[in-house]
């Protein structure tokens, strides 16, 4: 059976039987004390997600080495814990230098060990690398992964011990050796974007009579020029905003702010599919071959389709410098087309998983609901309910590596 086939059949029964499950009311069972979850000891050379250590579904791909003369050197943070023992072999605190998120995941790690084994610390043998002692690619050079063991070294612990470090919320970890347990967390730069796929609040659309008018203003209701095709190499068309994905006027997050040579400067968030092309991008958009990406995946050289000074086709953009900055606002609007001009970029409207065609067939039944005159519903603020539930379907049905890592954390646990 085709993944569209079954993807389409279980959000299906998702909508079915979601009213039963999120009653208000109390039903069957409420108040009663849950069971305390019984934990699985790992086994030797078992990892947990079942992914590789550097993909989308685990802690996603490395990022450089850290050294204390970068830049990066600011990233990473001391772990002074009286509740955990750093081996330090090499006398230069570096085993306790990490980044903020492996610090805090270690720190609930230490809680749960003492509360498993009491009188057991957790013991760290290998934090973060300055001497070279690993692969190329290790995210130990990042301050990302970390060795530990019990303090007692007791052995027969080491599976549970992998166990407790999935609990902590580790987004890798790996029984690797019968001496220690390997963990790693994702890059902070990629759990910067927890929000889903959004423009900020001062994004410019441009509505049907022709003018300009910001992101946090605009309405369902209103069309905004979009790309005719779902690939965004179409005929410019207004195209009608069925709903917001996601709205929050008040939310500051981090957004990719990537220019192009057409003068033109886009900020949207690391999740949010962006169409891009390689190679010439003097030729026309209509014969050019355009693919969905992360905006977080986009790199300078890359040709993005362009509004400005453009006709009613588009042209193709080179990608010239990005950057992270702050912004307030959250916004991500759903248009008919599943396209969306923003500050003359022709941009997906959807975000999180890595195909844009699959995210439009998905939002079909929304678009039908729209067509036929039926409520969407409209949130003041937060994300849509059909975006929250596509994404419980989806997270269960697709491969972890289709998504983009900030939502695979499970609200960051």
């Amino acid at each position: 059976m085709r993944l569209p086939v079954v993807f389409g059949l279980l959000v299906g029964c998702a909508l079915i039987f979601a009213p039963v499950n999120e009653g208000c009311g109390p039903g069957r069972g409420h108040g009663k004390r849950r069971p305390p979850k019984k934990l699985t000891p790992l086994n030797y050379k078992q990892f947990s997600p079942n992914v590789a250590e550097k993909t989308l579904g685990a802690s996603g791909r490395h990022e450089g080495k850290i050294t204390r003369t970068s830049e990066r050197f600011k990233e990473l943070t001391p772990n002074y814990n009286p509740d955990i023992i750093f081996k330090d072999e090499e006398n230069t605190g570096a085993d306790r230098l990490m980044t903020q998120r492996c610090k805090d995941k270690l720190n609930s790690l230490a809680i749960s060990v003492m509360n498993m084994w009491p009188g057991v610390k957790l013991r760290v043998t290998e934090g973060w690398d300055e001497d070279g002692n690993h692969f190329e690619d290790s995210l130990h050079y990042e301050g990302r992964a970390i060795d530990i063991t019990t303090s007692d070294r007791d052995r027969n612990k080491y599976g549970m011990l992998a166990r407790l470090a999935v609990e902590a919320g580790f987004d890798w970890v790996y029984y690797e050796s019968k001496s220690y347990i390997h963990c790693s967390v994702k890059s902070e730069h990629s759990v910067a974007a927890k929000t889903g796929g959004c423009f900020p609040a001062s994004a410019l659309v441009t509505i049907e009579d022709g003018s300009v008018k910001t992101m946090d203003r605009l309405q369902p209701g209103e069309k905004v020029l979009a790309s005719s095709e779902s690939d965004g190499s179409g005929p410019l068309i207004y195209s009608e905003v069925i709903a917001f994905l996601d709205r929050d006027p008040s939310a500051e997050k981090q957004f990719y702010a990537i220019e192009t040579d057409s003068g033109a400067k886009l900020s949207l968030t690391a999740a949010h599919l962006l169409f891009v092309s390689k190679g010439n991008c003097s030729g026309p958009v209509a014969s050019t071959e355009l693919k969905s990406v992360f905006a977080s995946d986009v790199l300078p050289g890359l040709c993005v389709v362009s509004t400005q000074g453009a006709g009613q086709q588009g042209q193709l953009s080179r990608v010239t410098r990005i950057q992270i900055q702050e912004d307030k606002g959250v916004f991500a609007p759903l248009t008919r087309h599943g396209t969306v001009v923003v500050n003359g970029v022709v941009s997906s409207c959807y975000a999180a998983v890595d195909q844009h065609w699959l995210a439009h067939w998905a939002f079909g039944p929304l678009r039908v609901l729209s067509s036929w005159g039926g409520t969407v519903g409209h949130q003041a603020v937060g994300i849509h309910w059909y975006s929250s539930l596509l994404h419980w379907v989806g997270t269960h049905v697709l491969d972890p590596t289709h998504f983009h890592p900030w939502s695979m954390m499970d609200n960051d646990r």
